[in-house]
C-alpha cells in the first residue's frame, strides 16, 4: 500500500539525516496516514479512505459527499 493520502495527496518527503559528525544518510518523513471508514449516504454504503490526518479535519468541515467527489474527479477509485 502506498503512503499517499487520497483526498489531499500527500506524499512522503525524502531527504537526509546529518549526523554530529556530519555523515548524511537518506531517510524519508512519512504522512500520518489513516485508513477511516465513513458512511456515504448518496449511495447508501460505507467508503473505507486512506487519509492523512489533515484530511480528516478537512472531512469533518466539507463533508463526505463533497470529499468523495473531490477524489474521483482527481482520478482516485472510491
Amino acid at each position: 500500500m502506498s503512503r499517499r493520502c487520497q483526498l489531499t495527496g500527500r506524499e512522503p518527503g525524502f531527504g537526509r539525516s546529518v549526523s554530529h559528525s556530519h555523515r548524511r544518510t537518506s531517510r524519508r518523513w512519512d504522512p500520518n496516514i489513516q485508513s477511516r471508514r465513513y458512511w456515504f449516504p448518496a449511495e447508501g454504503r460505507y467508503v473505507r479512505l486512506r487519509l492523512s490526518t489533515g484530511a480528516i479535519r478537512t472531512i469533518d468541515r466539507i463533508g463526505v459527499d463533497a470529499a468523495v467527489r473531490l477524489i474521483r474527479a482527481r482520478g482516485g477509485k472510491v
